[in-house]
């Protein structure tokens, strides 16, 4: 009786976790199809380097890795309770054993807690698919692309090389930067006395060629401009958005940043540096001209010198 409950609660766990695991595909889907870019953002926009095989597989081994979990937890208090009951049923005092597993679960829990808790919230991260091999992440002190995921642990390569091997129940917040997609924000300064609205149109159509030239498979959207976003010390910036496939908003940024620069130059729009004013004066506190007594030096102050007097 025991084996073929068993059995029904494996099967049962198996079709919820494929149920989630349709249900992740499902949202994948509607996704994609509320944004569409262009024949190549099939499965770049929404999955950066997996194709649709791999986020299938991927898909597949989530389903399995849950429906063991919880089949094999489930098996084990099924088989316990049989056991149990067996031995009642043959005439063995219970109460010690019943008092002995009760101590012995206690110890366990306080000596493994920190394990059971890793386990719980590996399954959890799993079963909602909050990020998978491949996917970029920040999950505190530890950021990168993700190697592995177990019930245990995440591995995580950072930018520099190290893999930091992060336990699933230290993990309290997970940012993952390459889930379904991504955005670009770019903050670019033009100063005081541009204009604003020949500056914006200019950052658009830049950006717009840059849009068209990818084919949607990077920038998966018409980038927007979002107006005046800061008043700098010196200058104004105008701020870019622009939706683009997972893991490609850096290389975009960068493709962005360069052609604004060219852009900018071509058309007789200067890219603000810090500067200063400084004020002269003559010898004995007298003003000096106009000419002398406004000094506009880019990044570093002058020393003011009074001239010598004169005999």
């Amino acid at each position: 009786m025991a084996f073929v409950v068993a059995r029904i609660v494996k099967h049962s766990a198996r079709k919820m976790a494929n149920r989630m695991a349709k249900r992740q595909e499902e949202r994948r889907r509607e996704t994609e199809q509320q944004t569409d870019a262009g024949p190549c953002t099939i499965y770049a926009r929404m999955t950066g380097t997996l194709s649709p095989a791999e986020r299938a597989e991927r898909s597949a081994q989530r389903a399995r890795t849950i429906g063991t979990t919880l089949g094999s937890v489930a098996s084990l208090v099924i088989y316990v309770i049989a056991i149990v009951l067996c031995l009642g049923e043959l005439g063995v005092d219970l109460r010690p054993v019943l008092a002995s597993l009760g101590v012995a679960g206690v110890a366990l829990g306080f000596g493994a807690q920190t394990i059971v808790r890793d386990f719980l919230s590996g399954i959890f991260i799993i079963m909602e698919d909050q990020y998978g091999v491949g996917d970029i992440v920040d999950v505190g002190e530890a950021s990168g692309v993700i190697e592995e995921v177990t019930l245990r642990l995440t591995r995580v390569r950072s930018l520099d090389g190290t893999l930091w091997h992060v336990p699933n129940g230290e993990i309290k917040r997970a940012g993952n930067r390459t889930q379904y997609w991504s955005r670009v924000l770019l903050d670019i300064p033009i100063a005081y006395d541009a204009d604003v609205v020949r500056a914006s149109m200019l950052i658009k159509k830049t950006a717009d060629d840059a849009w068209r030239e990818s084919g949607a498979c990077e920038i998966i959207d018409e980038p927007e401009v979002w107006g005046v976003e800061d008043f700098g010390a010196d200058s104004v910036a105008i701020r870019l958005a622009a939706k683009t496939a997972p893991g490609s908003q850096w290389n975009v940024a960068r493709d962005l940043r360069a052609r604004i620069k060219q852009a900018f130059d071509e058309n007789g729009f200067e890219i603000p540096f810090p500067q200063r004013t400084v004020w002269l004066r003559q010898a004995g506190g007298a003003p000096a001209s106009e000419e002398e007594r406004r000094a506009d030096l880019p990044g570093r102050d002058k020393e003011t010198q009074a001239p010598p007097e004169q005999n």
